[in-house]
């Protein structure tokens, strides 16, 4: 028995991999020099959009400490994404992009220039694919390898769920729009400390209203991921707007603080780096939903391995980004929203790479305000009315842009 939980602990908290730790971040007045203090594997560089950001994947690196930044760079955060990389992000003051990237002849520095582009051309680079950096060959630390295999029979995968119904026109050229009723079944998500309501039945009833509300309209098609108290696993969510070819997919909650004053709605779009410690809190805490006794119970599935986000494939998230931001305005008359309002974060109910995404934080439940707007029919209606709104117009935009 001593010897099993030897082999357990080795698989559950393997040894790190590391070979240097990013020692310091040196911000000039243009240029920016990473320094470690043991070889690295390779480096990694890609740009982000909305707010503008300039990310570093270290491999065989142990992150550092995030600092202020200078000059072009607001800030430096980093980050461990996995054992075997570190992440340095560098918030922008402007838009820029790299240039004349090197590694230094002993391999245990990296540097590179910034140079300030046009808005338009900081754009361009961040739908383009990563660059590669190497350090030289005698001076790069080797690839850490494997020290043990496990393996697990996991039986054969669940066959995938019925689709759901399709409301509205019977037309297919129609757009269809997805909607998402976070939580559901054993899961009832947050549950507000004045009235004891419940996320899971808060989300359902303004994913219904929603959906009453685009069907109304006549211009789009709709489907609910669940229509009743049920549970779906996050992967199931965002793979049944992919199976259905959805144009838009968008995945209602009711979010919760410890700080009752806390209170308005945010939109989320997916960013491999969240836009705040507040962000990145909420995406996990969410992300958790499918463990269950600490089972993943989305570990399984079929679909798993063809849904990972290719990172390269930046249009989706830019028009996902676009309709964040046309939700807000047009919902802004009705419901109240937070200051920074559009924010990032890496939801995995986002993560379908084809398919335009946004979770919708309808308000604080933990809120008293917020909770009674979202609980009446009046608020629900106004939240509708919102997002009905958005999403013509965004459509709207999408067929004037073809046209031209």
């Amino acid at each position: 028995m001593g010897l099993l939980f030897v082999l357990l602990a080795m698989v559950f908290h393997p040894a790190t991999a590391f070979a240097g730790t990013i020692r310091a971040v040196e911000i000039g007045n243009d240029e920016v020099t990473l320094r470690f203090d043991d070889l690295v594997v390779g480096a990694s560089t890609f740009i982000l959009a909305g707010p503008d950001r300039i990310a570093l994947d270290i491999s065989g690196a142990e992150a550092g400490a995030a600092r202020e930044g200078s000059g072009l760079v607001r800030a430096v955060r980093q980050g461990q994404p996995n054992a075997d990389t570190a992440r340095v992000v560098l918030d922008l003051v402007q838009p820029v992009i790299l240039s004349d990237a090197r590694f230094a002849a002993d391999g245990r520095s990296l540097s590179f220039r910034l140079r300030p582009v046009s808005a338009s051309e900081f754009e361009r680079a961040a739908r383009g694919p990563r660059a590669e950096l190497q350090p030289p060959a005698q001076f790069r630390a080797k690839p850490p390898g494997k020290r043990y295999s496990v393996t697990v029979p996991i039986g054969k995968p669940k066959p995938a769920l019925p689709l759901p119904a399709i409301q509205g026109p019977n037309n297919p050229r129609l757009p269809l729009v997805v909607i998402d009723a976070g939580h559901g079944g054993h899961d009832p998500g947050a549950i507000s400390p004045h009235s004891g309501k419940r996320e899971k039945d808060i989300t359902l009833a303004l994913a219904r209203a929603i959906r009453d509300d685009l069907v109304a309209s006549g211009r789009v098609r709709v489907a609910l991921t669940r229509s009743d108290d049920r549970f779906l696993v996050l992967e199931e969510r965002f793979g049944i707007a992919r199976r259905m070819k959805a144009d838009l997919f968008i995945s209602i909650h009711a979010d919760a603080a410890e700080n009752e004053q806390a209170n308005g709605a945010s939109v989320y779009t997916l960013s491999e780096v969240a836009s705040d410690r507040e962000a990145a809190r909420l995406a996990a805490r969410e992300n958790k939903a499918n463990i269950i006794n600490g089972v993943d119970l989305g570990a399984h599935s079929s679909e798993v391995s063809s849904i990972l986000l290719d990172l390269t494939q930046r249009e989706t998230m830019n028009v996902a980004s676009d309709f964040a931001r046309l939700l807000q305005r047009e919902a802004a008359s009705a419901v109240k929203f937070r200051t920074s309002a559009h924010r990032f974060a890496s939801f995995v109910v986002l993560k379908a790479p084809d398919t335009p995404s946004i979770l919708f934080e309808t308000g604080f439940i933990s809120n008293k305000d917020d909770a009674e707007f979202l609980a009446s029919a009046a608020g629900q209606k106004k939240v509708a009315r919102g997002v009905r709104d958005a999403v013509q117009i965004h459509f709207a935009r999408q067929i004037a842009a073809v046209a031209r």
